[in-house]
């Protein structure tokens, strides 16, 4: 074996599926098809539930230095830093669930970071695959073996197809073209127009259209996009930083077949309205990694993994859901007009504008476990604050750097399975290494240990 785990992609999903691996004990190999980190702008922001995986991970103050320059950037292009569900910007963040304003290329290099020390192999790029009762065979200019493989390569995963997972879905109803642009002359005014959006912010432009018409390639193509859609003529002398996203929704059929699997784009790609990818992909590699560890190191079966298609498939086609619904809510067309302006009086209700806030959070998804276990179990734990018996305050995120369970609880069981930490203010919980909250002081808590660890 060359591995314990082969890693096919290192955007940021793979590099943190590759950290989560080393500290369960494992080894993985990281292969990526190109040779250098995308400089490309793809994502601007991690919400709560990828934010809180990260700084379980110890990784809070690179976050939050990043988000500084990310929130300035995000009020500057979008004209505000409220969230938006299909381009309606009146959705209030929960206080109490942090979000990461962070470019894409930044993450990487932060998660690489991370990663430091687990080898990641630059352009190679994987061209076939074998999968036996022992292992996976996987050529990149070479063979290497490991016991099991995961695709984190994107929408257009190679890993998929040579493994043959389904991907089924709807197509593209919408397309978004932006980057930044250089005017010479008037600019319309942003907004919606008969044939689409035009969308500008600071020297950000941005157009979204039906896809089913000519696709812009050049300057001169977009400028054209741009009359199409507005009725104006435009100029445009500079168009850089490019960046097309379609709004096609498919998952994968499962998420693992035998040794192996899928995460983050790889097993599900949407519009990014809400921008929920990372949010989702980031919580995919959080899940998988403590319970490949666990099975690799004799701890649990190997039917043990296949609770991750179970947990993390139907958070996926939740995204896909409200995704498709904020496409509907983005075409152009004066019965979509009325629409949006119901939507928006209806995000002016607190109790409806905190929903929307909570479904592109994604706070709110539950784990069904094979046990009886009533909210919160099975929802992803907040950053608590921990007081212990002699009133120190602490953070959650301080104590689950190691990877381990987390027993939260008054009266110090020692337990070898997990982490007792003291906690006088909460109800006793049980949380596994991604967060999860496996017990909340009702039930016999032998069930939950014996379950997860």
């Amino acid at each position: 074996m060359d591995a314990d785990v082969i890693v096919v992609g290192a955007g940021p999903v793979g590099l943190f599926l590759a950290a989560e691996l080393k500290l369960a004990g494992a080894e993985p190999l990281v292969l990526e098809r190109l040779e250098s980190p995308s400089k490309e702008p793809k994502s601007r922001g991690l919400g709560a539930l990828a934010t809180e995986a990260l700084w379980r991970r110890g990784l809070g103050d690179r976050l939050a230095k990043a988000d500084v320059e990310g929130a300035k950037d995000l009020a500057r292009d979008h004209g505000s830093t409220r969230g938006h569900f299909a381009n309606i910007f009146k959705i209030t963040p929960d206080a109490g669930r942090p979000r990461t304003n962070i470019w894409q290329p930044e993450l990487e290099r932060v998660l690489a970071e991370h990663a430091e020390g687990i080898r990641v192999l630059r352009g190679h790029e994987v061209t076939a695959l074998e999968s036996d009762v022992d292992g996976v065979t996987v050529t990149a200019g070479r063979t290497w073996r490991a016991q099991y493989v995961v695709g984190c390569d994107g929408g257009r995963s190679t890993l998929r197809k040579l493994a043959g997972f389904a991907f089924p879905g709807t197509p593209a109803l919408l397309r978004t073209i932006a980057g930044q642009v250089r005017f010479a002359g008037d600019v319309p005014p942003a907004g919606r127009y008969a044939g689409g959006t035009f969308l500008h912010g600071g020297s950000m432009v941005g157009i979204t259209e039906p896809a089913t018409g000519p696709e812009p390639v050049t300057a001169d193509d977009f400028a054209a996009s741009i009359g199409r859609i507005t009725g104006a003529d435009v100029v445009v002398e500079e168009f850089q930083e490019e960046r097309r996203f379609g709004d096609q929704a498919r998952q994968a059929d499962d998420y693992r077949r035998g040794r192996v699997f899928l995460a983050g784009d790889a097993a599900h790609v949407h519009s990014p309205s809400g921008g929920q990818g990372l949010n989702l992909g980031l919580p995919d590699a959080a899940n998988l990694g403590w319970k490949l560890g666990a099975v690799l190191r004799g701890d649990k079966p190997e039917a043990f993994l296949d609770t991750y298609t179970r947990e993390r498939h139907p958070a996926g086609e939740a995204v896909l859901r409200n995704t498709r619904a904020q496409s509907a809510l983005l075409t152009p067309g004066p019965h979509v007009d009325a629409l949006r302006e119901i939507v928006g009086e209806v995000l002016d209700l607190p109790e409806a504008n905190k929903y929307f806030a909570d479904l592109l959070a994604g706070t709110k998804t539950r784990y069904d476990f094979p046990y009886p276990a009533p909210a919160p179990v099975g929802e992803h734990c907040p950053d608590l604050e921990i007081v212990d018996g002699g009133g120190h305050a602490t953070r959650l995120h301080e104590h689950t750097r190691s990877g381990r369970g987390l027993l939260l609880t008054a009266e110090h069981p020692a337990d070898p399975r997990v982490d007792v930490v003291p906690a006088t203010n909460t109800e006793p919980l049980l949380l596994r290494p991604d967060g999860v909250i496996a017990w909340a002081g009702e039930g016999p808590l032998d069930a939950a240990l014996g379950t997860w660890f």
